[in-house]
Order: C-alpha cells, then sequence, then structure tokens
C-alpha cells in the first residue's frame, strides 16, 4: 500500500474540504494539520512546527500540501520527506492575490510558494486561470529583488504544473467573502429604482472590517430582504440556495469560486463577470463584461424569472465525484 502524508498548514475552509476527501477516500492516508488562524504565522512558521511533528515513516510515499506550507523549508529541516514524492496544491497564489495597494504585498509569502513550487515533483492548480497567472507574474515579481536576481524561474516550474479543478462535495456548502458589494448592491438599488420586483438574500460569515456598502445597502434594501447574514446550519443554508433564482458574483479576484458552482448546483442562473476564472467555467451565455450589462441582465431576469428558472448548467464535471479517480491517481505516485 502507498501511505500518503496530507499536510495542511490552514486546515479551514476549502483547504479542510480537500484534505477530508483525500482522507476518506484515499487509503493509507496520514494527516497533520494546523487550525484555521493567523494565516500569516502559518505561512511563515508551520513548516519548523511540522518538521518536528511529522514522525519518520519508512512506508511514505507522497507527500501532499497546500502552498500555503513552505516545502522547501520542511524538506530541508527533514531530509527524509525530501524523498517523497511531493505534491503542492495551489487554492490561490500570492503573487497576485488581491491587496489594496501593490506596496502592501508582502514579498516573502509569494517568494516562499515559488520556491516550494522548485523542490516539489507535481505542482498542481485548482484552474487554469490561477496556474497562468502565477506563471506569467513571476518575472515581474521577481524583478522586486534589487540585485542578483533568479531567471526562468517560471521555465522551470512549468512542466511540473497541471491543472486538477477543486472537488466539490455537492451539496456540501461553503462561503466566500464578498470581494466587490460596492458594485453588486448599486446593481440592486438601480433595479428597485426601477420598481422591478425581486427578493435578495445576502449570506456569508460576517468580518471584522465590514464595507460600509452593507449596512447601507441593509436599510435601503429592507423590504426586498428574505435573508440576511451568516446561516450556521448548513441545511439551512443548502435550503436558501434551492429557493433562489439566480446568484450573482462581482469579484475582483477569483480562483476558482466553489460558492458560485455550488449555487449553480442549487439551480441558481448564475450571472459572472467575463473575467478572471470564470471563462473557464461558465458558458458566455452566464458572463458580462460591464456593470451596465449585469444591470441589464438582471433587468431581464426580473421581468422574466422563468428564463432563469428553467435553465440547467452541468455542475457534474465538478464534483468529487468525477475528479476522484484523477486525485487517487495523483497521490498514488502515478502521472496524471
Amino acid at each position: 500500500m502507498i501511505f500518503v502524508l496530507l499536510v495542511e498548514a490552514f486546515y479551514g475552509g476549502s483547504h479542510k474540504q480537500l484534505i477530508d476527501l483525500l482522507k476518506e477516500n484515499v487509503d493509507g492516508c496520514s494527516v497533520f494539520t494546523l487550525p484555521a488562524k493567523k494565516w500569516h504565522w502559518r505561512a511563515r512558521t508551520a513548516a519548523l512546527y511540522f518538521s518536528q511533528t511529522i514522525p519518520s515513516c519508512p512506508s511514505y510515499r507522497v507527500l501532499f500540501s497546500s502552498s500555503v506550507l513552505n516545502l522547501c523549508e520542511l524538506v530541508a529541516l527533514r531530509p527524509d520527506l525530501a524523498l517523497l514524492k511531493k505534491v503542492l496544491y495551489f487554492h490561490e497564489n500570492q503573487l497576485v492575490y488581491p491587496v489594496r495597494k501593490d506596496q502592501e504585498r508582502d514579498f516573502q509569502y509569494g517568494y516562499n510558494q515559488v520556491l516550494s513550487c522548485l523542490v516539489s515533483d507535481v505542482v498542481v492548480f485548482n484552474s487554469s486561470f490561477n496556474m497562468e497567472c502565477f506563471l506569467s507574474s513571476i518575472p515581474s515579481f521577481m524583478k522586486k529583488i534589487p540585485d542578483h536576481r533568479p531567471k526562468d524561474l517560471d521555465h522551470l516550474i512549468r512542466p511540473k504544473c497541471v491543472v486538477l479543478n477543486y472537488p466539490v462535495r455537492f451539496p456540501d456548502v461553503s462561503r466566500e467573502h464578498d470581494k466587490n458589494p460596492e458594485l453588486f448592491f448599486n446593481t440592486l438599488l438601480k433595479l428597485k429604482e426601477r420598481r422591478l420586483d425581486f427578493h435578495l438574500s445576502v449570506l456569508g460569515e460576517t468580518f471584522t472590517d465590514v464595507p460600509e456598502i452593507f449596512s447601507e445597502a441593509r436599510r435601503l434594501l429592507d423590504s426586498n430582504i428574505l435573508n440576511w447574514g451568516y446561516l450556521s446550519s448548513k441545511d439551512d443554508y443548502l435550503q436558501v440556495l434551492c429557493q433562489a433564482d439566480v446568484v450573482v458574483s462581482t469579484a475582483n479576484h477569483e480562483f476558482f469560486g466553489v460558492a458560485m458552482l455550488e449555487a449553480v448546483h442549487c439551480g441558481c442562473y448564475p450571472l459572472c463577470p467575463k473575467a478572471l476564472v470564470y471563462p473557464e467555467i461558465f458558458p458566455a451565455q452566464y458572463l458580462y463584461s460591464t456593470p451596465e450589462q449585469l444591470c441589464k441582465r438582471l433587468q431581464g431576469l426580473c421581468r422574466r424569472p422563468d428564463v432563469a428558472r428553467r435553465h440547467i448548467v452541468d455542475t457534474s464535471s465538478y464534483s468529487w465525484a468525477a475528479l476522484q479517480p484523477r486525485f487517487q491517481t495523483l497521490l498514488a505516485g502515478e502521472g496524471l
């Protein structure tokens, strides 16, 4: 039997779901994790912690971790783990992850991910968009080094790279941050001004730094609101999705979009930016290019809700059932 070492430095959200799926469905897995808290400290120090807590085991053949972990540090501290087949999975990448100003981007996090790729045997991305924006950003990212810059790192890493979509275990539910709530709510306010009939559910966790548009929109759209805020019950969340007709993304950045796929699986008609990962997942009829197009599409669906209710988008290719064989092959130490 092949023994697989699953290491997750940020065991929460989609990272946790993936590790749990692999543990439950792949024989011979040993799991070592850290709680999903203080992300920046996990990225800085998890490798040292795991180097002391993962026991030596001659049966291990494959090491699988997300890109939060500095894999380069771990295998340097543990030469026995360096001998394994090392698989690095990118849920997101720090070279282009959104920050308010590029000056705020901490060079070290992206640099660690590049180093981890260099020591990995296989580098797996959840989407082509994630892979291409990471690889294409490496040359300009390395130019931030004042002198003696390394060269051609993207050419060294690309041959190791594969795309293996994040496996969604439908109908399990997960939530994401709203990344451009201003566009979303401003569009709905325009619909209300035009006296169009619609009902609104805004679901998700509440964070300490909540944009002002949320409270203002809640007040102005009060008569249209069916649900607002975090639902602790997955069944309740799923029920809201099944009752909805349309799901909207106004994300400025998205590496995959689990929540959108889950909503679509529950019957929602998706409206997504014609950018980022979305053209990779959804047909052109569900994409918009400008805020005006989004408003027009929603206006049309308000007047003809039957259009949304009779549509079908096949999400089966993103299910765990469809993707499980490729993950099992990867973790068996074989090629994809």
